[in-house]
């Protein structure tokens, strides 16, 4: 049976979409008047400020910071920098490597039992010791006060155990081989047991009693400032303190880091600014620092939905999807194109739906939309639905309609539509809409958190398509047993070949039955003023900013 957990899921991933591209129609406007009203130089110059402390700047304001109930990017890109976890990422690599815990986990044969050895002379930003009771006190707490990431644990984990004063023992209700990837999850940092209360609904939106480089001092309107822990059991802050200032649009972010008010944006800059940005670095000495991202944008494809209930206007509509030139039209080069739902990071990716269809393959398109008794003066008419808020996707929808009406000669009929974010969410699983474009940040760096949420269907048939369960939810209603079996199984595999095999398999049924078209995979980019050091980006997105500092030029 699907718990809440997955309805929660993707109604903050689709929240999180219509965030990233709330003011995108506002900057796009205001991005030119910026440009051309900001003074310009030709020589390299500095801000002079008399402050040792670094200033971010970014448009994501969190909602809340505490662990039980963070489920979106900007509380869990500060939990991150605020808290520690078991396992982390470090210097860009994807592998985990221990944190709070001093090795990777010791499984039992049936796979069902995890023992972690802990670290030792750890406290807690109030002065009380880490150990195995602190840690099992903190996961419960994330489970039982049932925040929006809880089932992400109560789905999977039967119970937690201090079984030694540093060793904490976790039983599983089922196989998982992504369960030490998912100790990463950034809320799942142990928190003070004496500053926090287990009880449903029990948060604390405005505090942060953790582990981690930083304390947090103050928490305001517009910013929350950081101070460096000096208890800190590992590598203290290159840098005095943290001040995170939060913009009311993407425009009057490129402001603020073109005049030099702040040291670093986080992100959240549209298309235009960041080619703007680009195009002084070299007079102005701006950094630019990117990296493919693991943010998936992609295209619900009902299969309930007539025409899209024939498999060849699906696969038609995969065939004339042409991600070069959405890549070089809408997102200016920004992105990296996307031909499977896994990002290339993961070593079972497979480009499938390249491989099957290419891009803008007008020949198989019209082949296959022919045999099904289509044609110019009876064209299959597909909705391509997407949030209203994002003037990006509207591009992009208008982009795939100009394809087909100029490769298809009238037998494909795309129609863009728009709708309000909240009235969307509450539309998809009932079946309104044929397609929808959404995005997809990963809870944890797995190729199972690309898979699962997207395919499982639970309880359907093959004649009313999934009922209940992922799919359903996301308003595909793909139903696959075969799909679903394979998805057990990879969750189960231990041995990485064999694991890598089942999620290929996975991909090539993805491409053949197209429930989805994956679009294009999010590339971030944060920029440095010329006097910053440390900038980088993590596997999992995250900015570390203990390593970020200031230096003299």
């Amino acid at each position: 049976m699907v718990t809440q957990g997955r309805e929660k899921l993707l109604f903050t991933r689709f929240r999180q979409s219509q965030r990233l591209g709330k003011f995108l129609a506002i900057a796009l406007i205001c991005c030119f008047m910026a440009i051309a009203c900001s003074p310009q130089s030709n020589t390299t110059q500095t801000p002079t400020r008399n402050n040792p402390r670094v200033i971010l700047g970014t448009t994501l304001k969190p909602r809340t910071l505490d662990p039980a109930d963070a489920y979106e990017v900007p509380s869990l890109n500060i939990l991150y920098n605020v808290g520690d976890r078991l396992y982390t990422y470090q210097d860009g690599a994807s592998d985990l490597t221990p944190q709070l815990a001093t090795e990777l986990p010791t499984i039992s044969g049936d796979r069902l039992t995890y023992t972690i050895p802990l670290r030792q002379g750890v406290t807690f930003h109030d002065g009380t010791p880490f150990n195995a009771e602190a840690m099992v006190f903190s996961l419960q707490r994330f489970m039982e006060n049932q925040g929006k990431p809880s089932f992400l644990l109560s789905d999977i984990v039967d119970s937690i155990e201090a079984t030694g004063e540093y060793e904490l023992t976790l039983k599983l209700n089922q196989p998982f081989a992504g369960f030490t990837a998912l100790l990463g999850f950034g809320g799942l940092c142990p928190i003070s047991p004496q500053a926090y209360q287990i009880g449903s609904g029990q948060f604390q939106p405005d505090t942060f009693v953790g582990t981690g480089p930083y304390k947090v001092a103050q928490v305001t309107s517009d910013m929350i400032r950081l101070e460096p822990f000096a208890d800190y059991w590992g590598e203290v802050p290159e840098n005095e303190g943290i001040d995170i200032q939060w913009f009311s649009s993407p425009a009057n972010l490129f402001n603020a880091f073109r005049t030099g008010a702040i040291d670093v944006t986080l992100g959240t800059l549209d298309s235009n600014q960041i080619e703007s940005l680009e195009r002084e670095m070299d007079t102005q000495g701006w950094q630019e620092i990117a990296a493919e991202g693991n943010t998936l944008n992609y295209l619900i494809v009902n299969v309930q939905s007539d025409p899209l209930n024939q498999l060849p206007v699906r696969q038609a509509l995969a065939a004339i999807t042409d991600r070069p030139t959405i890549n070089n039209r809408v997102l200016q080069g920004q992105a990296e194109p996307a031909y499977s739902l896994i990002p290339k990071t993961f070593a079972a990716s497979e480009p499938v739906f390249k491989t099957v269809y290419g891009d803008g393959n007008a020949e198989l398109a019209k082949k296959l939309l022919t045999e099904a008794g289509y044609s110019a003066d009876n064209p299959a008419v597909v909705e391509v639905w997407y949030p209203s808020s994002s003037t990006k996707r509207g591009l992009i929808a208008s982009t795939l309609k100009a394809i087909a009406d100029t490769k298809l000669e009238g037998i494909l009929d795309i129609q863009p539509n728009s709708v309000e974010s909240t009235t969307a969410f509450q539309n998809l699983e009932k079946g309104v809409y044929p397609t929808f474009m959404l995005d997809w940040y990963a809870d944890f760096l797995d190729p199972d958190n690309y898979v699962q949420p997207f395919l499982e269907c639970t309880e359907g048939s093959e004649t009313d398509g999934c009922t209940a369960g992922a799919s359903q939810y996301h308003g595909s209603f793909y139903y696959n047993p075969r799909v679903n079996d394979l998805i057990n199984q990879q969750r189960q595999e231990q041995d990485p070949e064999k694991r890598r095999l089942l999620l290929v398999e996975i991909q090539e049924l993805l491409a053949e039955e197209v429930p989805y078209i994956p679009l294009w995979f999010d590339k971030d980019y944060v920029f440095a003023q010329q006097n910053i050091e440390g900038v980088m980006i993590e596997a999992n997105q995250s900015i570390p900013y203990s390593k970020i500092t200031r230096v003299e030029t």
